[in-house]
């Protein structure tokens, strides 16, 4: 990891306070058990390997940085699958602490999915783990390391484990003339009392109660003496571990139809993408086609989520592809595209104001069949509450670290409601293990046909998503915020 005057400057009392303070590695909870219905691994040859091992990634000429990689590339090597087709992975741990792979977005058994709260085994130091599962269902998935990483920023999704799965559909999403796979990611992570406020969801309107309650927590942790809490910031920021103007470009031709899988594969922040002078028509969400496709100028990505979209190539020239956030793109968040006989100094353009709203990909009908249950879930944070860091909280239950008892107890069969309640000022990418959920509800707003793994809640806000529990077993479920789920915002669901 590289290590520069401006982030030994920012890092400041943080580096202290996790001086001394042993690898987060050695306090993972003890090697879960397989499960007893698990069949034996196969024997032969696996269709897939993946070694998990320390390696350089070369961002710009200036810029290198060592972290933890899958077969020593940064993503991690493109797995294209068939749906349902019978997979065989070798999973080989070259480190020296125990390690998870999850594979996001694929319904597949507790001891497979990739989560020790699951009971998924550990990939043990120098070890490997042989699996076997059946890919589904059909899309855009990826996978990625499922460690706690608390203060260690070399662990969890802070490293450079990341990689993209595409699992063929059996029908294509709109006609295109080629695809090409973009994973956004910052690297060199470092801690900072700084946090940039974002406001471009839609709908906008807030519950009141919600921004008192967090309020009044506010108020309390000050008269405490707390400080403003730890986040996580970064030096460099990249697409397919290249800095902005340091990669090949995207070469395109005019009148080609290009289909983008794009995935924020952030520890910690909410990734935008704008092509000056063209618009995004999105045609899957998480890998999942949308009941109305639609063009939109900017996409917008919470941690862990991914958007496929079209984009017709009809304005000749060199463009940079990047964050609408200034400064992150000039750290390295964008990529050149080049049209064939154009050359010079690439173009940005600020896009137009806009908002993101998945009502937009929704159906027309609005209505959804009566959930069998509804389970309400409040998020709150304590600020600062435990060593420097927020502590956040469901239904007033931080995750306890060393029990793994479900929160949650679901009957096989039933459909759920899941309505959440944010009384926070952090937008919060929610992630549920082993199933597909359809958004019903957005800041009081009713919409239906939006089928997700991961969907943004916003500050003060209210969102109900609904889902069958189809998977029997454990599910996980949390914030894709790499500090929100190593402090507390975890919860089991279990299904009999």
């Amino acid at each position: 990891m590289i290590l520069n005057r401006r982030r030994l400057l920012q890092v400041g009392g943080a580096a202290a306070l996790a001086a001394g303070v042993p690898a987060v590695a050695r306090a993972q909870m003890p090697m879960p058990a397989p499960s007893p219905s698990a069949a034996p691994p196969p024997e032969g040859q696996a269709d897939h390997t993946i070694r998990i091992g320390t390696g350089l990634v070369e961002l710009g000429p200036d810029a290198t940085v060592s972290t933890r990689l899958y077969n020593g590339q940064f993503p991690g090597p493109l797995l294209r699958l068939t749906e349902g087709r019978r997979v065989v992975v070798d999973i080989h741990n070259d480190t020296d602490t125990p390690e998870q792979l999850h594979w996001h977005g694929q319904f597949l058994p507790p001891d497979v999915d990739g989560a020790a709260e699951e009971g998924t085994p550990f990939i043990p130091p120098h070890g490997v783990r042989r699996i076997a599962f059946a890919p589904g269902p059909a899309g855009f998935r990826f996978y990625h390391t499922h460690l706690r990483a608390g203060r260690d920023l070399s662990l969890g999704l802070y490293s450079g484990q990341v990689g993209p799965v595409y699992i063929a559909p059996r029908h294509e999403p709109g006609a295109y003339d080629r695809e090409i796979f973009l994973t956004l990611k910052e690297f060199s992570p470092f801690f900072s009392r700084t946090e940039m406020a974002l406001d471009f969801l839609a709908p906008r309107s807030i519950v009141p109660a919600l921004a008192d309650a967090a309020k009044a927590s506010e108020i309390a942790s000050l008269k405490r003496g707390l400080p403003q809490a730890y986040n996580v910031a970064y030096d460099f920021f990249a697409i397919n571990g290249r800095m902005l103007g340091h990669g090949e470009p995207i070469r395109v031709k005019p009148g080609e139809r290009v289909l983008f899988h794009v995935l924020n594969a952030s520890a910690s922040a909410i990734r935008s993408l704008a092509l000056p002078g063209h618009v995004f028509t999105v045609v899957a969400l998480d890998g999942n086609p949308v009941p109305h496709p639609a063009a939109v100028p900017v996409l917008w990505l919470g941690g862990a989520e991914r958007v496929s979209a079209i984009v017709e190539m009809n304005r000749p020239g060199v463009w940079v592809m990047g964050d609408t956030i200034d400064d992150d793109r000039r750290g390295g968040m964008g990529i050149v595209v080049e049209y064939a006989g154009h050359k010079g100094k690439p173009v940005w353009q600020k896009p137009a104001p806009s908002r993101w709203d998945y009502r937009r990909f929704a159906k027309a009908d609005a209505s959804v069949p009566p959930p069998d249950e509804t389970i309400d879930m409040t998020i709150a944070a304590r600020n600062a509450a435990q060593n420097g860091f927020d502590v956040f909280t469901i239904n007033g239950v931080p995750f306890g670290m060393n029990k793994t008892q479900p929160l949650f107890r679901l009957v096989r069969g039933r459909r759920y409601r899941l309505h959440f309640r944010n009384a926070t000022d952090d937008i919060h990418p929610l992630h549920l293990h082993r199933h597909t959920f359809e958004l019903t509800g957005i800041a009081g707003a009713s919409t239906a046909g939006v089928m997700k793994d991961v969907a943004m809640l916003g500050a003060f806000q209210e969102m109900t998503v609904d889902f069958t529990a189809d998977q029997p077993g454990r599910s996980l479920f949390h914030c894709h915020m790499q500090p929100h789920m190593d402090y507390g915002f975890m919860a089991l669901f279990d299904c009999a």
